[in-house]
């Protein structure tokens, strides 16, 4: 089945927000090998200039992939979760984000389009922190695969 065109445009407003936490930030910066000190140590982050300990660039995909879920999963959108693939992802700093961020994210699907028999979908998520100030933008490509035989 394919993917409702007209969904193109839809945004999809946050769910809840997600407070960032010193100790969240740690075990993603362990879990991807990045020994930057400004994730871990509050002085060497104040050093550079920032209020708390910041998080890696990546770190927002825990929080943005939620969401980016709740598209996927609208039915009525029409998407067999079955045959999803992640495509690319890009991140567009305002800010880094700091513990004791409170985020949340819009989502927004950007288009829709068929290519060599498979469905594109580009959702783009909008993170803004607890006084309503854009933090980071990030872009997912999503590709529903052509089914067999198709």
């Amino acid at each position: 089945m394919a993917l409702d065109q007209s969904f193109t445009g839809r945004t999809y407003p946050p769910a809840r927000p997600y407070e960032v936490g010193r100790e969240k930030i740690r075990e993603f910066a362990e879990a991807i090998g990045d020994d930057s000190p400004a994730y871990v140590d509050m002085a060497a982050a104040k050093e550079l200039g920032h209020p708390d300990v910041i998080a890696p660039p990546t770190f927002v995909f825990t929080l943005t992939f939620d969401e980016a879920m709740r598209v996927v999963r609208d039915p009525q959108l029409g998407l067999d979760y079955g045959r999803l693939v992640h495509g690319d992802q890009k991140f567009h700093y305002v800010r880094p984000v700091c513990a004791g961020d409170l985020l949340s994210v819009t989502s927004t699907i950007e288009s829709i389009k068929s290519l060599a028999g498979n469905e594109v979908m580009d959702v783009r998520g909008d993170v803004h922190d607890a006084q309503g100030e854009l933090v980071v933008t990030v872009h997912t490509k999503l590709v529903v695969r052509a089914a067999e035989g198709e």
